[in-house]
């Protein structure tokens, strides 16, 4: 059998599991060949010469007891056969716990073991049967008594029942022979003290022998478990995975693996017997968890090594004794530096806007939020201003895309030249641009600073010798006076910033009272918004979706557009947020989705149908049941429909979520992920098993051909897709040269004004209608 070397049999826990085990629940064929045949074969051998000595002992009574009444030589010759079938015996069982234990040993069955101890029981029974009748009653006493003794010696065989029994139903049954011949001389009294000892023997020795096959087994199963234990072990250090280690109550190290010795650069004698925080640099964190003496798992640490920093992750369980004592910890650890560098990155990625490199809208929040925590707290003002490029839009409609990124990259650059040390620029998106200023505590220096912007931004641009003139317009708000939340905060930044378009453009505006018209114009919104939808002001256009593969429709996004009937056709960035914090965004996103199903019903099934689901929504625990009444309703089958959310919907607690999305993943319903790496960071929602589809944002896609990290970013996407079996869409393709590219990058759909425009129901009807007349002919 297997041996654990001695640091492995530290690792395991002795604890047998709830369940039966393998070696309990096996089939007489596995039992021959188990850990328990093993152990009750070495048992066996250990016992033999006591049960053999026994057989002796007995027979050298006998002769004692009857030298005088039988002859000699048949006592001599008997007593001899006895001695040498034991002897012989006692050797077989020593070498068939040599040849018949381990996984190359061979077969041991039950019955030679039986035939065995039942010859012996024949041999030693022989003489007693053949003498008795001729015996005096003295004499016929003393046999029969040893005889029922001799029955003890089964004790011997207690690690085979089935050898017991055969032992003990002989000697009963030779036993009982003798008692009957022997009922007219043995005494009445004699023959119930002989029975006596008999029955005590036959259940005591079988009651013996169920409780040491029930050792054998325990022992049999920790040393099967052990040994499994032990190699799962081995194998987890040989590969690499990582490290073992273990501290006795004092936590002074008492083994630690070859690969964490190798990481902390120095000889085993130099970490053995040493307190583990203290060869680990120190850190507290180790030292509470270890004095709670409780389980933990997940600890991160930095680590100063020969080899530079690392970063290690380390889980530890106590070391608990049979008499409920702590004895240390045990753990494994592992080396988890280049997952926090490739987090980093992540986050970085996450972080930063791709087009300008500066922060994105997310952490222009964060930041904003750490400036208003501080400006609180030490009672002086931050201040956040929010920046609006003036005529940004014709030079897109005029000079394309590519010019117009670069126009936003220099907008960039000149941003942060002209803030310097004093506060941190970020992109909103779009033509949208934020700067955060932590200490805003005087006014007139911000006031010249947004001035200095305006100043600057209007210079002209000389984009591949082309001259291009913008403008800016600036709104600022102050913390915590304007708004205490980043929340209010932005919003007052918003107002200001509506205030000086509207007043102009080119210029600057402050929050303040003056502003009240703007908050009444936004109460109006928001009662207009209420009635939109029982007034029917909303409808849906189709943007197609086009396959990479061929170029077939292979479906639609559903997006809203609402005309209202005084300020004309209001931008969904415009009132999709006022409907989201005034409540009416469930209501408008039912419509939306009966609407989608509505349209969706009246296209072949190879039409799929996608749409945004407002993070708002998204957290309805109704979504689901939403969702499926609609595609009932209009007899739609759930796959296909598809609905996109962002990821802005993982801020804060994302269980109720990632529930949602769960159940409408069972639903069907495909779930994709909006506007990829341009958001927060969502690497560690994605092996949540809930999404089937990325979506590329259309900033990576316009400056793919210009910007060569834009093409690596685009590849790691789709490959980190593909891990996790999800499909990609490219969002923004404008160009022929887009979409070839888009394709060999490996992306499978393809969206953008190369292949339409949001199209009316009708016209996406047509579309739909001349896709599948085409299908007809051919």
């Amino acid at each position: 059998m297997y041996e654990a070397p001695d640091r492995y049999k530290r690792m395991i826990s002795a604890r047998l599991p709830d369940g039966e085990s393998l070696a309990f629940s096996a089939g007489k064929a596995d039992l021959e060949n188990s850990p328990l045949r093993d152990a009750q074969l070495l048992a066996r051998a250990h016992l033999a010469p006591f049960f053999a000595a026994a057989n002796v002992v007995a027979a050298a009574m006998v002769i004692a007891c009857l030298w005088s009444e039988v002859s000699l030589v048949w006592l001599g010759g008997w007593a001899l056969a006895v001695a040498a079938a034991n002897m012989l015996a006692m050797q077989m069982a020593r070498t068939q716990a040599i040849t018949h234990v381990g996984r190359s040993g061979g077969r041991l069955p039950d019955w030679v073991m039986v035939a065995d101890v039942s010859a012996r029981a024949a041999l030693w029974l022989s003489l007693p049967l053949y003498v008795f009748p001729t015996l005096t009653a003295n004499s016929q006493v003393v046999l029969a008594s040893i005889t029922a003794g001799l029955g003890i010696a089964s004790l011997g065989l207690v690690v085979v029942l089935p050898c017991v029994i055969a032992w003990m139903a002989s000697f009963t049954a030779g036993l009982s022979v003798v008692l009957v011949i022997g009922r007219g001389s043995v005494p009445f009294e004699h023959m119930l003290t002989i029975l006596f000892t008999l029955g005590v023997a036959i259940f005591g020795v079988l009651a013996v022998a169920r409780w040491a096959f029930a050792q054998l087994k325990t022992n049999a199963d920790v040393g099967s478990q052990s040994e499994s234990a032990s190699l799962l072990l081995q194998e987890y250090e040989q590969r690499g995975v990582g490290w073992l280690w273990e501290v006795d109550s004092e936590n002074r190290t008492t083994y630690i693996s070859s690969r964490m010795i190798a990481l902390l650069g120095r000889p085993a004698s130099q970490l053995l017997g040493h307190s583990l925080p203290a060869l680990l640099g120190g850190k507290a964190e180790l030292g509470r968890k270890l004095l709670e003496k409780a389980p933990f798992a997940n600890l991160e640490m930095e680590l100063e090594t020969t080899h530079g920093s690392r970063w290690i992750s380390i889980a530890g369980d106590p070391i608990i004794d049979t008499a409920d004592r702590f004895e240390g910890f045990r753990g494994v650890g592992s080396d988890i530096t280049e997952i926090r560098q490739t987090q980093e990155r992540l986050t970085h990625l996450a972080n930063m806007d791709v087009l300008s490199g500066l922060p994105n809208r997310g952490r222009v929040r964060q930041l904003l939020g750490e400036a208003l925590r501080a400006a609180t707290a030490a009672n002086h003002a931050c201040a956040i201003l929010f920046l609006d490029l003036d005529g940004f839009k014709p030079v897109n409609d005029t000079f394309g895309h590519p010019k117009g990124d670069a126009v936003l990259r220099a907008v960039a650059k000149r941003l942060v030249q002209e803030v310097g040390s004093g506060g941190s620029v970020g992109r909103m998106g779009g033509d949208e641009f934020a700067v955060v200023i932590p200490d805003a505590q005087s006014r007139t220096k911000v006031e010249q600073l947004a001035q200095r912007i305006i100043d600057s931004v209007k210079q002209h641009y000389d984009i591949d010798g082309t001259r291009i003139e913008i403008g800016v317009s600036i709104g600022c708000a102050f913390g915590p006076m304007d708004g205490a939340t980043v929340d209010d905060l932005i919003l007052k930044a918003d107002l200001a910033l509506y205030e000086a378009k509207g007043a102009g453009r080119g210029i600057a505006r402050y929050f303040s009272s003056e502003l009240q018209s703007e908050k009444e114009d936004r109460v109006r919104m928001e009662a207009d918004l209420r009635a939109a939808l029982a007034n029917k002001q909303f409808h849906l256009v189709f943007q197609p979706l086009i396959a990479a593969r061929n170029q077939k429709l292979v479906g639609f996004e559903a997006l809203i557009r609402w005309n209202h009937p005084t300020r004309g056709l209001v931008p969904p960035n415009d009132f999709i947020p006022v409907a989201e914090e005034i409540g009416v965004m469930p209501a408008i996103g039912e419509w939306v989705i009966d609407e989608a199903c509505r349209a969706a019903a009246t296209w072949p099934e190879a039409i799929s149908v996608s749409l945004n689901v407002s993070p708002k929504q998204i957290i309805l625990p109704s979504l689901p049941n939403l969702v499926s009444e609609a595609l009932a309703r209009h007899r739609v089958q759930g796959n296909r429909m598809e609905l996109e959310v962002t990821e802005g919907v993982f801020l804060g607690d994302n269980g109720p979520t990632l529930d949602v999305l769960g159940r409408l993943r069972a639903l069907g319903v495909g779930i994709a992920l909006d506007d990829f790496g341009t958001g927060y960071s969502s690497i560690g929602y994605l092996n949540k098993a809930i999404f089937h589809k990325l979506k590329i944002d259309g900033s990576f896609v316009r400056e793919a051909g210009t910007r060569p990290d834009n093409i690596a970013i685009i590849q790691s996407i789709v490959q980190l897709a593909q891990s996790f079996r999800m499909s990609v869409t490219a969002e923004g393709v404008e160009t022929p040269e887009d979409f070839e590219r888009m394709r060999e990058l490996g992306c499978d759909t393809i969206q953008g004004y190369l292949f339409g425009r949001p199209l009316s129901y009708a016209r996406a009807n047509e579309m739909v209608v001349g896709l599948a007349n085409k299908r007809m002919a051919g």
